[in-house]
């Protein structure tokens, strides 16, 4: 059983709701979880920032930093030595000694290698070497994380099958649903004010923007025709804005809540997946996929493993590769009155797809690991040389 869970991760609570907010939350119903994200800096004293999340009651620490304290000549000693006498005043703020280290982004070891935790879990939700702007030291710092880890989970089937001869105990757990969350999005919402004006059809999308966006090909679907309205909910990362395509038909609407989504979705006649084809998406595995089917919606996605296998092939998402492609299938789609073979087609698959019970097989195999080393560190136990 899990007393207490620290999880390091690279992504920010309040951020993009995903996989670690869908299984931080589940496990905090029974463990205290306190989530440890990446720093700010201040122009004060090194501090932590700590705050209670309100639904879920997840503790969300944010290390402050004094930002006139990073010697330039030694900016890695330092922020490691650094952010590692913060970690050490959590440990003693919360008096945890029984715990699970739950990483997120292999970066985190450099100040968290000291620490002696119960056990080890890594999960991998991507393939972070492969994103714009990846850390020279990632790869080397995840192979550590590899050698430390009592078990580690991917986040798809693409991902594992890289990953699975890297460690004994490795499982694939892909993006999940918060189905009933979606199927609001099934019944009448209120129309969001920022969408009103918006004409019919709406195709529609909701992400982080970021080097995954086929840009060219979302101009292309943009161009063929002026009567679709091209609707995109997210942040806008790790691109220039103005990179993006501008014409009068495609409505950036910016970041919305978590909370909001099924109004926005409630209207929308048809979800794409326009990722570009790169390394930086060669492994991931799109949680907006079964979000979209639960909401009620066809789907058209560019070729991506996770979602080929299984949504393509088992006929629940269209799968196009060229702006061509994805034109002729909205087109026809958009054309077509509901298809209620295809809708119980969706729920029929999405039965065994949720976020509740993936947390409940990762909690059972953590618990395994829990009783199979008893008491005191597992990796004084298992980790020698």
């Amino acid at each position: 059983m899990i007393n207490d869970l620290i999880c390091f991760s690279h992504l920010r609570w309040n951020f993009v709701y995903q996989r670690p907010q869908h299984l931080m939350s589940r496990a905090a119903k029974k463990a205290r979880v306190i989530y440890f994200q990446e720093p700010v800096y201040t122009r004060f004293p090194d501090k932590l920032h700590i705050e209670v999340d309100p639904a879920s009651q997840v503790v969300v620490v944010t290390p402050e930093l004094e930002e006139s304290l990073s010697d330039p000549a030694n900016v890695k000693r330092s922020f490691n030595q650094r952010m590692a006498r913060l970690v050490d005043q959590l440990v003693e703020l919360y008096k945890i000694s029984d715990f699970v280290s739950w990483y997120y982004t292999p970066m985190a070891l450099a100040y968290t290698g000291h620490l002696r935790p119960t056990a080890v879990v890594y999960d991998c939700m991507d393939e972070l070497s492969a994103f714009r702007f990846a850390p020279p030291d990632l790869i080397s710092l995840e192979k550590e994380l590899f050698s430390r880890a009592d078990l580690v989970f991917t986040g798809g089937f693409r991902l594992y099958e890289t990953k699975k001869n890297k460690h004994g105990n490795i499982h694939a757990f892909p993006s999940a649903i918060d189905k009933d969350f979606f199927m609001q999005a099934r019944r009448s919402q209120p129309e969001p004010v920022d969408q009103k004006a918006i004409a019919h059809p709406r195709i529609g999308f909701f992400g982080v923007i970021d080097e995954r966006f086929d840009i060219d090909l979302v101009r292309l679907m943009a161009e063929s025709n002026t009567k679709w309205q091209f609707i995109f909910i997210g942040p806008v990362v790790k691109i220039d804005p103005q990179l993006l395509p501008g014409n009068k038909n495609i409505h950036y609407l910016g970041m919305k809540s978590y909370k909001e989504l099924p109004s926005y979705i409630s209207t929308w006649d048809l979800c794409i997946m326009p990722f570009a084809i790169n390394a930086s998406t060669e492994y991931i595995s799109p949680t907006k996929t079964p979000e979209f089917l639960a909401a009620g919606k066809k789907v058209i996605s560019t070729p991506i493993h996770d979602v080929v296998y299984p949504y393509g092939v088992e006929g629940l998402v269209d799968i196009a590769e060229t702006a061509e492609e994805f034109v002729k299938i909205a087109a026809h789609t958009l054309g077509e009155k509901k298809d209620f073979l295809w809708l119980k087609k969706v729920d029929l698959f999405l039965r065994s797809v949720s976020w509740d019970k993936t947390w409940a097989n990762m909690e059972g195999r953590i618990d395994d690991v829990l009783g199979h080393f008893g008491d005191g560190p597992i990796h004084q136990v298992r980790k020698t040389g």
